[in-house]
Order: C-alpha cells, then sequence, then structure tokens
C-alpha cells in the first residue's frame, strides 16, 4: 500500500473501532443500568431511552419468523455478511476509492459488528440479569432509542386506517442500526460522486492468481519433456530434419 492508502486504511478501520466501542458502551450501561421496559425523556416525549431487547434484526425485524432457528441463522449470516465485508473493503482501499465511500462501508460494518456482538456474547455473559433464557449466539440485540416524533389519532377520512391510533416512527433502536442507516443513507446522497464497486473483486485477485498458475509456457512444457521417463520430445520439425537427413545418407 501506498502511503494514501494506508491513509484510508487507517481512516476506515478507526472509524469502525470508534463506532463499536461507542455502541457497546451504550448498550452495557442500558442494561445494567435499567430495567427492562424502563424508559427516560432524553428530549421531551419526542425523543425518549426506552430499554427493550430483540432476537431480531435492525428495528426488531425477525427472521423466519423469530425463535432458535430462525436466530441461529440471522447470527451466522451476520458474521459472514461482516467476515466478507472486512476483505471488501480492503479490496475498495487498495483501488484507490474515495474516503467518503470508505467511511460510509466503515458505519455500515459497525453497525452489523454491534449487532452481532449482542448475539453471539449477551446471552451467557448477562445470563444473571437477563430476562430470557440463552447460550452462544442467542443473545437478544439491546435496543433503547425512541423517537415517536408524532403521535395520535389518524383523521376519520383517512382510507383504511382512519381514527386510528399512529405514531411515528414507531421501532425502537439502538447505536448500531443507526449506524447502519446513515451509512446507506450517505451511499444513495453521494452516489454521483463515486460508483460501489461490485462485490465480486473481493475473489478477482484469487480468480487471477489461479488462472496464471494454469499457463504453461513452452519452456516448461520442454522442461517437463525433458524429466519424463521417455526423454525429450522431439518436435515435428525435429522429426522432419531427422528424416531428410537418412534419405540424404541412403
Amino acid at each position: 500500500m501506498n502511503r494514501e492508502q494506508k491513509r484510508n486504511a487507517y481512516i476506515a478501520f478507526l472509524t469502525l473501532g470508534a463506532l463499536v466501542l461507542i455502541d457497546q458502551v451504550i448498550k452495557i450501561y442500558v442494561k445494567t443500568h435499567f430495567i427492562y421496559g424502563e424508559s427516560y425523556d432524553l428530549f421531551g416525549n419526542w425523543f425518549k431511552i426506552y430499554f427493550i431487547e430483540n432476537e431480531g434484526m435492525a428495528f426488531g425485524m425477525t427472521l423466519f419468523g423469530g425463535g432458535k432457528v430462525g436466530k441461529l441463522i440471522l447470527t451466522f449470516f451476520r458474521i459472514f455478511v461482516s467476515i466478507f465485508g472486512i476483505f471488501y473493503i480492503l479490496e475498495i482501499i487498495k483501488r484507490n476509492q474515495p474516503l467518503l465511500l470508505l467511511v460510509s462501508l466503515s458505519m455500515v460494518l459497525a453497525g452489523a459488528i454491534g449487532n452481532i456482538i449482542d448475539s453471539v456474547f449477551y446471552g451467557v455473559y448477562f445470563s444473571d440479569i437477563n430476562g430470557y433464557i440463552a447460550s452462544w449466539f442467542e443473545g437478544h440485540v439491546v435496543d433503547m432509542f425512541y423517537a415517536p416524533l408524532w403521535e395520535g389519532a389518524l383523521p376519520e377520512w383517512l382510507p383504511f386506517w382512519g381514527g386510528e391510533h399512529f405514531v411515528f416512527f414507531a421501532p425502537i433502536w439502538n447505536f448500531a442500526d443507526a449506524c447502519i442507516t446513515v451509512g446507506v443513507a450517505l451511499m444513495i446522497l453521494f452516489q454521483k460522486s463515486f460508483s460501489l464497486p461490485s462485490p465480486s473483486i473481493v475473489f478477482e485477485k484469487k480468480s487471477k492468481n489461479l488462472s496464471e498458475s494454469s499457463i504453461v509456457t513452452p519452456q516448461e512444457t520442454m522442461e517437463s519433456s525433458e524429466n519424463s521417463p521417455e526423454g525429450p520430445i522431439n518436435s515435428p520439425k525435429t522429426s522432419e530434419n531427422s528424416t531428410e537427413n537418412q534419405t540424404n545418407i541412403d
């Protein structure tokens, strides 16, 4: 790597590490200082700390309806994507992509890793205070941010939902979810400033090496024939010359 690539790598992974650390500090504090379901107003009624846990994805969504199988599939899928993401960022650094793209991807990866830590370790590490029983890879993700920007009854004239109680924004989320959301938003907003390389770049180097190793040069062919038990193999031109010489002798 040249100097610029090293600088970008430093910034990208420093961003990644700092965001994961902030995420875990917030989660551990909330989990050890709040009772499940407890809330605390930060900015009036529209932004609160509201401690809950979920076994699913961002904003409380679940996979395959939740349960142990869905949880394990989700956790291992997150681990696979995160490992792939690290190699993807390294390849992007080597291709001198814009720093903004690297920071955006680092934010998304930090959010994924932050929630992976909850899933992998919290079921066992906080077993004495958990409201559930879980082993490794089955921990619930800690959520705490609740921003009900507007809450009330919808107008009666509104089709289908008229008169119903409605909350915007209802999901409860965490810092890791926010990192993912902001990272994706930055890539969408500044998509004209850079193009996101195909994920296949992670495998390009390996494929290229395999292709190069499969090419046999004429020199290698000659060396192989000389080392064979039957001795060197004459080329058609050599055989033709031998025949001409034999004819002249006759």
